[in-house]
Order: C-alpha cells, then structure tokens, then sequence
C-alpha cells in the first residue's frame, strides 16, 4: 500500500520563548501533523513538556497532534494526553511490561495507537500487536534529545517494518536525524511519516520553515520507487523496494 508523504515537525526543536507562534507557523507553513515529544527525565535523558503544555497549543491549530511519550511508566499518564488533545499517542515498546494493555487503553480513550522501537530493539517486540497499531515509529537516533545524527543501521529496520505490516493501515514513521539529505533514502525503505526537528525550524521566517518542509517533501517523495524494483535496503541514498 503507497499512501502519501506525511511531513510532522517535532516542536521539541522549537523556540519554546514563543510555542504557539512556532506551531502557527509550521502549519501555515504545510506542516501535515505536529509531533510532540514528551519526555520524562527518567525513560529517557532529559525533560521537555507535559500534557498541560499541550492542552495549551491545542487551539492554534487544527492538525493532528502526533503525541510521542517518551516516559515511562506510560499507562497512568494516556487519560491525561487524550484530554489535552493528542489525536495520536504513541508509546515505546520498552517503556513497560505490558505492550498490548497499553494499546488497548490507548485505543478506548478514542485516540490512534502507536507503538516507538529504539534502535536496539528489534522489530520482532511488536509482532503481536500489530492489529493494535494504527501507527509504527522507528527511532533513528537514541531518544533524549534533539539535533542528532541520523543512524543508517535503521533504514534495513525500516524495510522490514514495512514487510510486516504488509497492507494493514498502518503509518511507518521515523523519528531522529532527518533531514532533506537523507529523506529520500528514509521513504525508499519504506517510511510514510517523517518527523524533523531541526531541519524544519532552520531559519527564523515562516517562509524558511516553508521551504525546509517542502525540501524534505520533496526529497521523501523522490525516494519512492516503482514496485517492480529490487533494489535491496542499505546506505543512505540507496533505494530499497517499495511496498
């Protein structure tokens, strides 16, 4: 199943001085969702926001919330991000002992589930939740912080992510390092949703942020290739077979 490019700047890369400014001007500027990063100082190594500040921008904008709890435990804390207006959340397979409990909640609250993988854990972690899922998100760097380098060990990841979910609705997202350089090669594995932090908020106008989305648009859209290719995945810039 081909489904369209789904670019979601991460306002983790924000001028947090000026939040609602900077989620107004990624939408106006195409953002399709806002990916917000949640972090808890304890899961992973660093602090950023939490539901309230969420609930706070909620009103700025009408795209999807694309909500990424990076803590842990996660369970107590999904009433609390369905109310400040995630319309999706999503939860780290590591991030607790019970994977499908967490999905279900997620999915009674009315929300999207997602489901995130670490570098280091292999895709076989959600091989029996997929039917949960309504979104797959591979880290592409060690969740923690912004502005690092992408990890091409996870492109062969994506590829089989891709594999597994076959035609299932599921969106493959990747999150970390991602920019208009390696975008092509990230779509060509497989991925449909892209997240970008830095590589959005360069610049300091709205016509900046503008053209960065566009340019990692561009190239995403540029790294998919016909079906009947078999081109196998590998390094960055490499096309693997579209699914």
């Amino acid at each position: 199943m081909t489904r369209e490019i789904i670019i979601a700047p991460s306002i983790l890369a924000a001028d947090f001085a000026r939040l609602g400014e900077e989620v107004t001007a990624i939408d106006t500027a195409g953002a399709d969702w806002i990916h917000c990063d949640v972090m808890d100082g304890h899961f992973v190594p660093n602090i950023s926001f939490g539901a309230d500040v969420i609930k706070s921008i909620r009103p700025l904008t009408k795209k999807t919330f694309d909500v990424h709890l990076m803590i842990a435990p996660v369970d107590p804390y999904l009433d609390a991000f369905a109310k400040a207006g995630a319309d999706v959340i999503t939860v780290h397979a590591e991030a607790g002992a019970h994977l499908d409990r967490s999905l279900q909640a997620i999915r009674a609250l009315g929300k999207k589930a997602g489901v995130s993988l670490c570098p280091a854990t292999p895709e076989s972690a959600i091989e029996y939740v997929l039917d949960r899922l309504d979104l797959v998100l591979v880290m592409t760097v060690n969740p923690g912080f912004g502005g690092q380098s992408f990890l091409e060990s996870q492109l062969e990841k994506i590829a089989r992510l891709r594999s597994m979910i076959g035609e299932r609705p599921i969106r493959l997202e990747v999150d970390g390092g991602v920019t208009r350089d390696n975008a092509a090669a990230v779509a060509a594995a497989g991925a449909d949703t892209l997240v970008a932090g830095s590589a959005v908020f360069r610049g300091k106008s709205n016509a900046d942020y503008a053209d960065n989305i566009a340019a990692i648009r561009v190239a995403a859209e540029s790294g998919r290739v016909p079906r009947e290719s078999s081109v196998q995945p590998g390094r960055a810039g490499e096309r693997v077979r579209a699914r």
